[in-house]
């Protein structure tokens, strides 16, 4: 029997996740970076499924996003769900910025390592991701300019011209408790 408090590698064949619920109401964190420099951030855009030829997931990161940075630097990122228990610490990693702070840190969390790559060890599924494109939403790209308005113009203030990157990566491995 597995010992329930380490990771266990998990075959993507046998989950059974609503990526509607995981990633846009449960959320998730993405952590991007090495051992000497990491981050995590929060992240409720996305999604999983296949795409050429592989299983893939995607997310999206605004520009301003130290996180982004990171991802932009390496090769890898990695995917943490956790319970609700961590609902603080998820809008903890949402509200601060990395670039001043040690994030885990201030979230009470614990970074881990797989393939160099950092992630929650206090999460409960995690995806270590290859990254294979980075695609930038940017105002030529709407076909529904109402999406550009709300998200990215005078009516968001806060994120005026901030737009988000799309980061699709390959799913090299999943773990479980």
């Amino acid at each position: 029997m597995a010992d329930l408090h380490t990771f266990q590698p998990f075959s993507l064949d046998e989950v059974e996740i609503n990526p509607f619920t995981k990633i846009g109401k449960d959320w998730g964190l993405i952590s991007a970076g090495n051992k000497n420099t990491y981050n995590t951030m929060t992240v409720s855009w996305g999604g999983m499924g296949i795409l050429w030829g592989k299983k893939v997931v995607f997310i999206f990161i605004r520009d301003s996003r130290y996180t982004k940075e990171l991802i932009d630097q390496g090769e890898m990122f990695s995917v943490s769900f956790l319970g609700e228990s961590y609902r603080d610490a998820l809008n903890y990693c949402g509200s601060h910025s990395g670039k001043d702070e040690n994030k885990f840190e201030g979230a009470g969390l614990t970074p881990a390592f797989k393939m160099s790559t950092p992630y929650v060890d206090e999460a409960n599924f995690v995806l270590i991701c290859h990254k294979l494109a980075k695609v930038p939403i940017t105002k030529d790209t709407f076909t529904e300019m109402g999406l550009d308005a709300r998200w990215y113009g005078d009516k968001a203030p806060d994120h005026l011209g901030n737009y988000h990157t799309m980061y699709i990566g390959e799913i090299m491995e999943s773990m479980a408790r």
